[in-house]
């Protein structure tokens, strides 16, 4: 077996490293196992061994009512916290992306 040596840094935001972190640790998984199969993955596949594409938005008759429960308080939460953007500038945003 090759011994490990070469080392990986990136930048992510903290938020995201704890959440995809406290994920795998509930499966057990290292992160060094997970860049590691990642980057196999990579080699054996020729690129990214998934897909990066935007998420299509979900429908409201897709989602049950806790679901949608769920999506509105979190939406709530987001806008008490000042997380959101004047209206004019979101439909700005929107036709800017139409």
């Amino acid at each position: 077996m090759a011994t490990k040596s070469a080392n990986v840094t990136a930048r992510v935001q903290p938020e995201i490293k704890r959440q995809a972190e406290a994920i795998l640790d509930k499966i057990g998984l290292p992160v060094s196992v997970l860049i590691d199969t990642l980057y196999r993955q990579i080699i054996l596949t020729g690129g990214v061994p998934y897909s990066l594409t935007l998420p299509k938005p979900t429908a409201r008759d897709s989602l049950t009512d806790e679901q949608f429960d769920a999506v509105m308080e979190k939406g709530f939460e987001q806008a008490r916290a000042g997380e959101g953007l004047p209206a004019g500038e979101a439909f700005a945003g929107i036709r800017e992306g139409i």
